[in-house]
């Protein structure tokens, strides 16, 4: 494998110079860096990317950690995050922590050793918030909020508002016996749209109807039967994101019920799928991809020294389709 040394030796110069005109870091020569941009192409020398962070105390890396690569919302937001990086000159790395607290802080070790230029991340563990208090790299969070985190920003949603547009979404459709399937981890994104349900149940009079269900498709299917054991009459269903209301039709039209004749479904996150989905599914939109770039930017902005927002909340917006009623 050719080394600096290699290239220094066949340019005629000594490794700082190879060094210096490889990370544009002084002036060289013009006669020298041709000669050393010569031995670079005829021995196809490639840098080793670690020792050049270590030196340079920065790899143009921006780690990207969520909690299930699976749920499109993630992946849409990852995407949208490395376009950002890339017209810019980093590279984003993405790790998948399945919900794993202990996977997750492994995670963030490693981009710090990394030298990443930042660490965005999607958790609301309590243990991984105690590891980003102390992480002596940048960090972002988007969609969740910890206390007592050291971060440069937060990066969210109206959760609140998305809770009570489809709640009061499904009240105009003529629904009476609205089922919430809530998220019962404890994320700050669940809570806040369960408490704009409830201020909707409380603004009609509605008795509050719910069933436990994380954001996983299998769970979903699950909950399905839980929900028609506890609430039989039900003819209204929020659903915790749109995988999961794919998951509540599916199911519920197996058991022979009609969308949205007898039940009203609405999904949160208004992902590509909710679209090629048959029936296309009535959503809470999230501006998923101005969530990924505002992210990815504080990070360039914090390399830059620049001063960024802390605090940053998007809007959504009801989107009606074929799951839900006209009104």
């Amino acid at each position: 494998m050719t080394s600096i040394r290699d290239v220094a030796k066949i340019a005629g110069v000594s490794p700082a110079t190879v060094s210096r005109v490889m990370n544009g870091t002084a002036n060289v020569n013009e006669e020298k860096r041709q000669r050393v941009e010569a031995a670079i192409e005829k021995t196809g020398f490639c840098p080793n990317e670690l020792a050049r962070a270590l030196y340079k105390k920065s790899s143009k890396i921006i780690g990207v950690i969520v909690p299930d690569i699976e749920n499109p919302f993630f992946s849409e937001l990852a995407k949208a995050v490395e376009d950002e990086a890339f017209q810019n000159g980093y590279r984003m790395l993405l790790c998948s922590s399945g919900n794993n607290a202990e996977k997750e802080m492994q995670n963030i070790q490693m981009l710090v050793q990394m030298k990443a230029d930042g660490v965005i991340i999607m958790t609301d563990s309590a243990d991984t918030g105690k590891v980003l208090k102390a992480c002596q790299v940048p960090v972002v969070l988007v969609d969740r909020t910890l206390q007592n985190v050291n971060e440069k920003a937060v990066v969210k949603s109206d959760h609140y508002k998305g809770g009570y547009l489809a709640a009061e979404h499904l009240v105009q459709c003529g629904c009476k016996k609205i089922v919430c399937l809530k998220e019962p981890s404890g994320y700050s994104s669940g809570n806040e749209r369960y408490r704009g349900y409830l201020a909707v149940c409380e603004k009609y009079g509605l008795k509050e109807q719910s069933v436990d269900c994380t954001y996983v498709y299998e769970e979903g299917i699950r909950a399905v039967g839980k929900m028609l054991e506890q609430y039989p009459d039900v003819d209204g269903v929020i659903a915790g994101n749109d995988m999961i209301a794919m998951a509540v039709y599916k199911e519920l039209t197996r058991m022979g019920k009609k969308i949205p004749q007898e039940v009203q479904l609405i999904g949160f996150d208004d992902v590509k799928f909710g679209q090629i989905f048959t029936p296309e599914l009535t959503t809470i939109h999230q501006s998923i991809r101005e969530m990924g770039t505002a992210a990815a930017q504080i990070i360039e902005k914090c390399v830059e020294g620049q001063p960024c927002q802390k605090k940053n909340i998007f809007d959504v917006s009801l989107v009606v389709r074929e799951t839900t009623m006209e009104w």
